[in-house]
């Protein structure tokens, strides 16, 4: 069996690559495009497009006085503390230490860019023009803690069923 720190580092170590990778896509397309350029991935569904959100999910609190920049920082460093400690508590549950590395390192990432820049670079956006449909720009960060969030909802019902038939 692999003792308990070194499966706890497996799963911190992939949160700090996903966030690396957050931050690398980000800045590649700062590089690359300037603010409210949009490059057509796929027609009339996928571009990427350069984009800031000052807020949190949906632009979230985005137009306030910039209190919110370090109310989300301070948001992010506690999850970049608590996250760690929860995955270790729950480290024989593999499928809910995935979900936990995801969200922190989302947390990391889109942390790190409101304490560096006071706003969230997103460029991925997806939307049906024929539908007039747009799904708010989003980054690797924005995925990986949603993925994360589902991956923790359904490991809930799993252990709730388990419960449920003991």
């Amino acid at each position: 069996m692999i003792p308990e720190q070194i499966r706890l580092l497996r799963w911190l170590a992939l949160g700090c690559a996903l966030a690396c990778a957050d931050q690398a896509s980000k800045w590649f397309v700062l590089e690359r495009w300037v603010p409210g350029e949009r490059v057509s991935v796929i027609d009339g569904w996928f571009d990427i497009t350069l984009v800031f959100n000052r807020g949190a999910a949906f632009s979230f609190l985005a137009d306030q006085s910039g209190w919110q920049r370090w109310f989300f920082t301070a948001v992010s460093l506690l999850a970049a503390i608590v996250l760690p400690i929860l995955m270790r508590k729950m480290i024989d549950q593999p499928l809910a230490c995935a979900a936990l590395a995801l969200i922190w390192s989302g947390a990391l990432g889109n942390g790190l860019d409101r304490a560096m820049q006071g706003q969230v670079t997103d460029f991925f956006l997806f939307y049906r023009e024929a539908w007039q449909f747009y799904f708010p720009a989003f980054n690797i960060a924005d995925s990986a803690i949603t993925v994360g969030v589902i991956i923790l909802l359904i490991e809930e019902c799993i252990q709730w069923r388990k419960a449920a038939r003991t």
